[in-house]
């Protein structure tokens, strides 16, 4: 009995201990230049969102944090950088559905799936079908009976990731025919669709908003879960009849396993804060983003409800997930 209360003690003492450890973590985090990576150029939600976050952040912790753009590779570029540099200062500011979708386009994943882990929620960014604005189409439902008519004749914009496989099964759960155009970045697809040489294209808003604002692209439907009360005249594909087109633009921050969990929660909480400031929401808001903090754990529920989604995708498209 003797031994066991011994035991119990030196636990106690180990747990204190460590507990000690990882609030000291915490409190002397960051201690030098924090780096944002970022799988998509300039102009993305995701960019714009850790660019006013980068700000204010350093202001509040006394040291520099940096933005830096790794777009290509289908997100593996920054992926690895984080992978590799294998430091808590190092951080991948990512759209969940860069990297979601790599089970389902990829034999063999190049990473272990538990290499980096979820640290903050930071917004949901909206997610638009674009066309041309002079398509003469204003609905999903519009756009389907074009498609219908001129079967494989119409073009859409494929920049790898989730948004790609999300249209490609809703095509193949409307039965529709259209021709298959792949991009390395969501601006050059934009840019096509603009000038009419695409005729549809999922993503975020915040790369179409300049185009829709010169009257080139117009968005006729919204993939999230939730009506944007910032666009509130444009309806979410369910709302238009359409759930099979239904994704969230999910957007955080994770980091490599080295980063203390209660560094984690630091990050998130203090996201969270900048967050909570009026002017800086209206000015996410302004972009096409939803304000949505969470914490590590609020994080890895929302991703894992988005990787169950694409799952589902995988399986209309009868695609074999990865192992």
């Amino acid at each position: 009995m003797r031994f066991f209360r011994t035991l119990a003690v030196a636990l106690l003492v180990v747990g204190a201990a460590a507990l000690s450890v990882l609030q000291s973590q915490a409190a002397d985090w960051p201690s030098r230049t924090v780096r944002f990576i970022i799988p998509l150029g300039p102009g993305s939600g995701a960019d714009i969102t850790a660019r006013i976050l980068a700000d204010k952040l350093q202001t509040k912790w006394g040291q520099s944090v940096v933005v830096e753009n790794r777009p290509g590779g289908d997100a593996m570029i920054a992926m690895n950088a984080v992978i590799a540099a294998n430091d808590d200062h190092v951080l991948l500011f990512a759209p969940a559905s860069t990297f979601t979708a790599h089970p389902l386009l990829h034999d063999k994943l190049p990473y272990q799936r538990d290499a980096l882990v979820p640290v903050a929620r930071v917004t949901n960014t909206l997610i638009a079908l674009g066309v041309p604005a002079d398509l003469g189409v204003s609905s999903i439902k519009e756009l389907v009976a074009k498609i219908k008519a001129e079967p494989g004749k119409l073009n859409y914009a494929s920049v790898t990731g989730a948004n790609d496989l999300l249209f490609a099964a809703f095509l193949k759960t409307e039965k529709l025919e259209m021709t298959k155009v792949p991009y390395k970045d969501p601006v050059s697809a934009i840019n096509d669709v603009a000038e009419g040489r695409i005729q549809a294209f999922v993503g975020a808003y915040a790369i179409m908003r300049p185009r829709v604002q010169q009257g080139k692209v117009k968005v006729i439907a919204l993939t999230n879960v939730d009506h944007a009360k910032s666009l509130d005249d444009i309806p979410t594909a369910a709302e238009a009849g359409y759930k099979s087109l239904e994704l969230d633009g999910l957007v955080g921050v994770l980091g490599p396993k080295s980063v203390a969990p209660d560094v984690r929660k630091k990050i998130a909480s203090d996201i969270r804060g900048i967050l909570d400031d009026p002017a800086i929401n209206a000015k996410l808001v302004a972009t096409g983003q939803v304000v949505n903090p969470g914490s590590p754990d609020e994080f890895a529920a929302a991703l894992k409800d988005q990787t169950d989604k694409v799952a589902d995708i995988g399986k209309i498209l009868g695609i074999k997930a990865a192992e």
